[in-house]
């Protein structure tokens, strides 16, 4: 089984100060879209969005994230991926 850690993923948001949350999962997970999403605008200040498009790994960023005024990218995987940048 998996866990999807939203206490983690929402003191993330709150700790970021973020407004606009960009959920990407792999489609294994886009089935628990909902619970994630109502989660987390339910327990922040945040808007959280789902990318839709498949997600292939820590490789596979969407761009133009700052266009859509994201504040915070969170993508579930297999493996843990640090890297953090401000947009």
């Amino acid at each position: 089984m998996y866990s999807l850690e939203l206490d983690k993923i929402i003191y993330e948001i709150k700790e970021r100060k973020a407004k606009q949350v960009l959920i990407q999962l792999p489609d294994g997970l886009k089935k628990e879209a909902n619970k994630i999403i109502d989660s987390i605008e339910k327990n922040t200040e945040a808007k959280a969005f789902l990318w839709l498009t498949d997600c292939f790994g820590a490789c596979d960023l969407p761009l133009g994230l700052d266009i859509l005024k994201i504040d915070l990218m969170i993508q579930f995987g297999h493996n843990r991926y640090w890297k953090t940048k401000e947009w």
